[in-house]
């Protein structure tokens, strides 16, 4: 589990994506892999979630694959189903943590408060999604999360795009950063590649020149 959460870390952009269609899918991953970003988040907020993360796994073997939107213990059963490689949550249910870890799933639940990160590190986990970042307080937060838990990192998601992310990747408590600026409705239904694989790159070079 600590080699995928590394691996996490090392690309320090995750792209936070839905996605219905398994075919875009696989050329979506294959334009962030063009932009050196080799990890995807595909929330669990459409029917054909599951099928998506087994499309890309088979036919795009170096991305890191992920399921977003984890709810219930029955989404982290079909998300192993289906290859995902890591999951996501948006807040802190001890069951579904429970049950990813008895499945030897690395997981990384949501939180916003100081009671929150210290009962999801309660579970040995120290990497953790602070979501919704910008509502909950963004940067400011974080600094000062961090003079209490220097030991946990975090991955902000939630109103962060090209305006703001410096302002986060400059933080010592960053392991990576989640949006759905780069791969944002609008281009994936027309299919606008080139655009989707310029934020990328820009995100990634943003972040991997500023740390």
């Amino acid at each position: 589990m600590d080699t995928i959460m590394q691996k996490i870390g090392d690309a320090g952009i995750l792209p936070v994506i839905k996605i219905n269609d398994t075919k875009l899918a696989v050329s979506l991953a294959q334009v962030l892999q063009n932009a050196n970003i080799h990890i995807a988040e595909v929330t669990f907020r459409t029917e054909n979630a599951a099928a998506c993360i087994t499309a890309i796994r088979k036919e795009m073997p170096n991305v890191l694959v992920g399921a977003g939107t984890i709810l219930t213990e029955k989404h982290v059963r079909e998300a192993k189903d289906a290859g995902a490689q890591f999951l996501v949550s948006p807040g802190f249910n001890p069951k579904v943590v429970e049950y990813a870890l008895k499945l030897n799933l690395p997981i990384t639940p949501g939180v916003c408060t100081p009671s929150e990160v210290e009962q999801v590190s309660s579970f040995g986990l120290n990497i953790l999604k602070f979501f919704p970042a910008e509502l909950y307080g963004g940067v400011a937060l974080l600094k000062t999360l961090y003079s209490v838990y220097p030991h946990i990192k975090f991955i902000p998601t939630g109103g962060i795009s090209p305006s703001n992310l410096l302002d986060y990747v400059k933080l010592p408590n960053i392991h990576a950063i989640g949006g759905t600026w780069i791969t944002s409705q609008d281009d994936l239904e027309k299919e606008n590649w080139s655009h989707i694989e310029k934020l990328a790159r820009e995100a990634y070079n943003l972040f991997h020149n500023n740390r």
